[in-house]
């Protein structure tokens, strides 16, 4: 008896030390933390402009569990004010450049930006541009660009997400996902984005969706919403506070647990207009109730 109880404990310990890398998300085991939540472009929009160290404090009392920074500035004063208030910096967020003939196609302030990140896991987060949208002629020039800032970042022990973005090249989950496998390096992955996955993608086939991009998938950002149709018609409003809207928030985290997602979990504020604090304290009571049901 006592063998037949240690037996399947040593299996599960083979599988998940053997476990390949760049094998996809990780099952949550049934004690491990809920997914990390943070918030991202809480700042673009806020009615009472708060400085870096105002936001770290903002997010600390409101129990989020860090931040995104957008673009490479700034980033040594983003590190210093989330590090004195015990929070995260999950994501800096970096735009490349696709075009033929580019002599710039990203900043080169990003090895700069990876020395100060190593050894933190913040992920960079790259917009890509240049051509147009989903255009297979651009493969090519970003299996290379992205493979150069994967290798940069690898040095740091740091992961690259590419980020479907509305009438940018890359602009549909399966875009992020075909680049992700070309590159095919362990550091390199897709996010889901709801806002521009509603809005490029008209909300089509997201159970798919989600299941072809899992085992590259390495973030996903959040927020409230109308249905895709209810935005196309202009009846419906896109970024809202979590909570808001028709759009079921709850069904999309479901499928996310159901396909193993364990990775931190980003709410969209962009375009949220009035004091961030009265929006975000709405989104994240709205995330606790949806992780209770989730936990249920």
């Amino acid at each position: 008896m006592k063998y037949k109880t240690i037996l399947p404990i040593v299996l599960l310990t083979i599988v998940q030390t053997f476990r390949p890398a760049g094998a996809g998300p990780t099952t949550k085991p049934a004690s491990a933390k809920p997914n990390a939540f943070f918030a991202l472009c809480m700042d673009t929009h806020d009615a009472k402009k708060r400085n870096l160290a105002q936001q770290a404090e903002m997010l600390k009392e409101l129990g989020y569990d860090g931040a995104g920074h957008l673009w490479l500035k700034n980033i040594p004063e983003r590190l210093k004010t989330l590090d004195a208030a015990g929070l995260k910096l999950f994501h800096v967020y970096m735009r490349v450049n696709i075009k033929s003939g580019n002599k710039r196609p990203y900043d080169p302030k990003i090895k700069e930006v990876v020395k100060l990140l190593k050894g933190r896991k913040t992920a960079l987060v790259l917009l890509v541009g240049g051509l147009k949208p989903s255009d297979p002629k651009g493969d090519p020039r970003a299996v290379e660009l992205v493979g150069q800032i994967a290798d940069l970042a690898a040095k740091s022990s740091l992961d690259v997400i590419l980020y479907p973005h509305t009438g940018d090249w890359l602009q549909n989950v399966g875009d992020a996902v075909r680049i992700a496998k070309k590159v095919n390096r362990p550091n390199v992955g897709a996010m889901f984005n709801l806002c521009h996955w509603l809005k490029a993608e008209r909300g089509k086939d997201l159970e798919k969706t989600l299941k072809a991009a899992a085992p590259y998938l390495k973030g996903v950002s959040i927020h409230g919403a109308d249905t895709a149709a209810e935005i196309a018609s202009r009846k419906g409003k896109w970024i809202q506070p979590l909570g808001s809207g028709s759009f079921d928030v709850g069904g999309l985290l479901k499928t996310l647990k159901d396909l193993g997602y364990t990775g931190p979990v980003g709410l969209q504020c962009y375009g949220l207009r009035g004091d961030a604090a009265d929006h975000l304290a709405r989104s994240i009571a709205a995330w606790r109730k949806l992780r209770g049901r989730l936990d249920k």
